[in-house]
């Protein structure tokens, strides 16, 4: 019973962090890893049994659906698509090892754009003004980020958004969600193709992952805003200080 509800528990945490802000896969991950599971087919198994999870979430927002820093969300979501396919591919074609060393100061900007986005993003929004190019260039980045590995992507996501559009971070959830799952769903469909996910895993940190991602999309929304921030800082402070850990140490 026990090796049922661990990977059952550990999605229900996932998905219920994926919800409020990212960073689902830092539970399902070593758990995975945990349980005997080489790394690469542990992070492909993760992101097939969170997916079912994302989607919940996305679909619980859809009424808070907003354009991304002032562009529309169809031509957002067409180049998230494109860079969750590469990001796939890259996964199954390159090794992570490259990727463990930068992930770790990737995870650090992005913890500071978080704590510091508002005063510095006032100020870069005075002199500088992000175009359509640009914002969908860093758009494409952010989903090769998540379909090559995932981690915090939606953190990440967020604190982008939060540098250029100085928007609230519960207001960026719904975007989020559906950005999230975008990606997701064109990199575990290669993962599929290959053959390396582990379905009898993903079927149980899947299962919990639905439950915890529409109970945190619901407690999402009623939250007030200070808190989500509060909470998604301090998530995004553990996670860096666990990957700094994990690799140097």
């Amino acid at each position: 019973m026990t090796m049922y509800m661990l990977p059952f528990t550990a999605g229900i945490l996932a998905g219920g962090m994926n919800a409020l802000a990212g960073g689902g896969s830092f539970v399902t991950l070593p758990a995975l890893i945990g349980a005997g599971m080489p790394s690469v087919a542990a992070n492909a198994t993760s992101s097939v049994a969170l997916y079912p999870g994302g989607v919940a979430s996305a679909w619980v927002y859809r009424d808070g659906l907003r354009d991304v820093c002032g562009v529309p969300i169809l031509p957002t979501l067409i180049v998230t698509i494109a860079g969750g396919l590469a990001g796939g591919l890259l996964l199954l074609w390159t090794p992570s090892g490259v990727f463990d060393g930068v992930l770790p100061w990737l995870l650090l900007v992005a913890t500071l754009v978080l704590a510091f986005g508002r005063r510095l993003g006032a100020w870069l929004r005075r002199w500088v003004r992000a175009s359509i190019g640009s914002v969908l260039a860093v758009q494409f980045v952010l989903g090769l980020y998540g379909g090559y590995f995932g981690g915090a992507v939606g953190l990440m996501m967020i604190s982008v958004w939060t540098l250029l559009d100085g928007a609230e971070i519960k207001a960026l959830n719904a975007p989020r969600t559906l950005m999230v799952s975008a990606a997701n769903s064109v990199a575990i469909l290669s993962f599929a193709i290959a053959g390396i996910v582990r379905w009898d895993a993903a079927l149980l940190v899947g299962s919990g992952a639905i439950a915890g991602g529409y109970g945190g999309a619901w407690l999402g929304r009623r939250l007030d805003p200070m808190v989500v921030r509060a909470a998604t800082l301090l998530l995004s402070t553990a996670i860096t200080v666990a990957f700094f850990v994990r690799f140097y140490w």
